[in-house]
């Protein structure tokens, strides 16, 4: 059977919560972070995961991964890889979509990057370095990361371009599983969010 990538979206956090962007910022796990995270655990302990044995998990190093990973039962068993920290915003880390329309009218991230900090191909760039690694295991893997990056893991592992992913939303503490169809990349579910209810 041909290897998937679980993509697992960290816990809420306040800046989450509030829309500001989060590149490289630390910013901790709010209560209701900490509780999905782990919500996501026990439903990654149930069929048809069963707790995932013998799954290669790598997270982003950043603190409200890296905790997601940890209050979900897999610290112990991951690597911290920093091919999945978050876009680095640059200029535009902890303002919200708003803010950021008011100094640069019709912007869009996935299109234009941001000032002082990476590029849309630098993205894509880290991205396909995730779907490569994913693809050469002989196994399913699972990554505990980011909304914008994890986007850009799904749109690049359809072999789409990156701003696909502006079109594919995430929410925290969500599951999404991209596999196959007929040989083909393919989205097997996708902000999965049934353990939260």
């Amino acid at each position: 059977m041909a290897p998937r990538i679980l993509l697992a979206r960290h816990g809420q956090t306040a800046w989450s919560l509030s829309g500001q962007h989060t590149g490289r910022t630390d910013v901790p796990l709010l209560e209701e972070g900490r509780r999905g995270a782990k919500l996501l655990g026990e439903r990654l302990q149930r069929a048809p995961y069963d707790g995932l044995d013998g799954v290669e998990i790598r997270t982003s190093p950043l603190a409200r991964a890296r905790e997601t990973c940890e209050l979900a039962g897999f610290g112990e068993r991951a690597h911290t890889w920093d091919t999945l920290m978050e876009w680095d915003y640059g200029a535009y880390e902890g303002l919200t979509p708003q803010d950021i329309q008011a100094l640069s009218p019709g912007w869009l991230i996935w299109r234009d990057g941001v000032p002082e900090g990476e590029s849309p191909a630098e993205v894509a760039a880290r991205a396909d370095e995730v779907v490569a690694w994913a693809r050469e295991a002989d196994r399913d893997v699972l990554v505990f990361a980011h909304g914008h990056i994890l986007r850009s893991i799904g749109a690049r592992w359809l072999g789409l371009p990156l701003d696909f992913a502006a079109r594919i939303r995430l929410n925290p503490a969500s599951l999404s599983v991209l596999g196959w169809a007929y040989g083909e990349p393919a989205i097997e579910s996708w902000n999965d969010l049934g353990h939260l209810t």
